[in-house]
């Protein structure tokens, strides 16, 4: 009998990598403060499953980082993103969709050998109603958790979680 495919938290430097080859940019990364949301402070959470659709693994990014890493793949001018930033506190239609895409290939982090493959299930953006069962995922005790600066655009939180 086999042993179960666990899903592996990458490291710090995994996500320095993907984030600076997506952004096309030299993306800094340094330990941080887990990422919660709150009223005062939304985030953007990406659910992803395993082929039995099981979640394993959620990206949570707060609306800074969210917005710094859409804008920077889109190549959308940093002032234009900062104003959405401050000024909205929520994430315009091109962010979100650029995000999307941030978040869909951050998955390639979580697949690796001898872990169930991962694929991109949800983004729920700032400001969307987590369902109870993910904003519970949130806890877990099996997270990364991480300081970004995107250059040009500003720093960011972002916490890699996997079930316990």
């Amino acid at each position: 009998m086999t042993a179960p495919l666990t899903v592996v938290l990458p490291d710090a430097k995994a996500v320095k990598d993907m984030l600076s080859g997506l952004v096309g940019k030299p993306v800094a990364v340094t330990p941080g403060a887990p990422v919660t949301p709150t009223e005062k402070d939304p985030v953007s959470v990406a659910v992803y499953v395993s082929p039995t659709m099981a979640v394993n693994a959620l990206c949570v990014m707060d609306l800074p980082l969210s917005a710094w890493t859409g804008g920077a793949l889109a190549l959308l001018p940093p002032g234009g993103v900062q104003d959405v930033v401050e000024e909205d506190g929520e994430l315009t239609a091109m962010l979100t969709e650029a995000l999307h895409e941030v978040v869909n290939v951050l998955s390639a982090l979580f697949n690796v050998p001898g872990a169930p493959h991962s694929k991109l299930y949800q983004l729920y953006a700032p400001g969307d109603d987590l369902p109870g069962d993910v904003a519970g995922m949130l806890a877990a005790f099996n997270r990364l958790d991480l300081a970004v600066e995107v250059p040009g655009y500003g720093k960011g939180r972002l916490s890699l979680v996997v079930p316990s």
